[in-house]
């Protein structure tokens, strides 16, 4: 099969979906491999590195889309993309379509197969979803820890105190990948920790990591009672594939101090925070009722070499049965995967998004 990997053109976006090594096992078995030239740079991965594996460049994305069968990317395409996509490309990469309405109208009348990162289900968990899950629930910690300094209009704490000052407080909605990890770095901090989940096995995991970190069932009351008192809110609410709740009400930011914190990790999902609307690394932040709003939609495109290497080798089986042929279609985990198909909208959580 025609694989074709091209350059992200999300503001800021440094990934590349898949590494030299990754292309090289395909090249080997027997694919033709072709990527956009430069598409690598960002993740430190030079053309010459993909050209040495057998990899043929293309100058241009118009040239890269008309090489490719199989489109192999990171981030869900945007209008330049979109141009150049036809009925006969099959799409695999993150795509939220929950939040897109647009976007799904877009490729519905395009007629292409879409096959979506977060979508694929295997042994009950989300393969795909969980590497940048990981990196971005660190993330949000780390920018959540630096938008509390004074310079960036913070209210001016170390969130991990010091001896005679009180610690800093960290609300995490959501105790799976995103979340864990954000709690994890917070707690390592020295922040007081709160973590809400509904899975007693997850609250259980939680209050394992120290006791700095409390675990609670999350009760409306309950998570309005903690926001009101925390520096930094960390929404990680992920129900697959469908468009996340909005777990933390306008009302519940207005009872926040001013310069603290909300960091709203499940916005590619459209977002958990009722405040919430997307921003990108170029204009990443805003403020509502004098609280410091961050809603970036590829938190892990921060982090384009980690984050790479990290999606390559999550997504490279899939994309090994993607190329061999037609059967991919009766492996489950990807037959699960599919969000649009042809000009249909076949994902059952995703009816009625347009």
């Amino acid at each position: 099969m025609r694989i074709g990997i091209p350059s992200e053109t999300k503001t800021l976006e440094g990934r590349v979906a898949l590494v030299p090594a990754a292309a090289a096992d395909l090249v080997r078995r027997g694919h033709e491999v072709f990527i956009q030239a430069g598409a690598g740079e960002k993740s430190g991965f030079s053309d010459e590195a993909y050209a040495k594996v057998g990899v043929k460049l293309v100058p241009d994305a118009a040239a890269l889309y008309e090489a490719g069968e199989l489109i192999v990317k990171v981030k869900e395409p945007v209008a330049g993309d979109l141009a150049l996509l036809k009925k006969h490309h099959l799409l695999f990469c993150y795509l939220h379509l929950a939040a897109e309405p647009a976007l799904t109208k877009s490729l519905l009348d395009i007629g292409l197969t879409g096959v979506a990162f977060e979508s694929v289900e295997e042994d009950g968990g989300l393969p795909l979803l969980l590497p940048m899950s990981v990196i971005a629930g660190r993330i949000a910690t780390q920018v959540g820890t630096t938008l509390l300094h004074r310079p960036q209009g913070g209210k001016g704490k170390l969130l991990g105190g010091m001896a005679s000052t009180p610690r800093g407080k960290v609300v995490v909605l959501g105790a799976g990948a995103a979340g864990g990890n954000a709690a994890a770095l917070a707690a390592a901090a020295g922040a007081n920790v709160v973590v809400f989940d509904k899975r007693q096995d997850r609250l259980a995991e939680m209050m394992a990591m120290g006791p700095n970190v409390t675990a609670l069932y999350a009760y409306e009351s309950s998570v309005a009672e903690e926001v009101a008192n925390a520096d930094i809110v960390v929404g990680a609410v992920l129900i697959p594939s469908a468009k996340a709740p909005r777990v933390v009400t306008e009302a519940m930011v207005k009872t926040m101090e001013k310069g603290s914190v909300l960091v709203d990790i499940s916005i590619d999902q459209g977002g958990c925070f009722e405040t919430s609307r997307a921003t990108t690394w170029k204009e990443p932040t805003y403020d509502v009722h004098g609280v410091t709003h961050f809603c970036v939609t590829n938190m892990p495109g921060a982090v384009p070499q980690t984050s790479s290497v990290a999606i390559s080798a999550a997504i490279l089986p899939y994309v090994q049965r993607l190329a061999a042929g037609k059967e991919w279609r009766d492996f489950a985990p990807l037959q699960k995967g599919i969000n649009v198909d042809g000009g249909t909208l076949v994902h059952p959580a995703l009816q009625g998004v347009v």
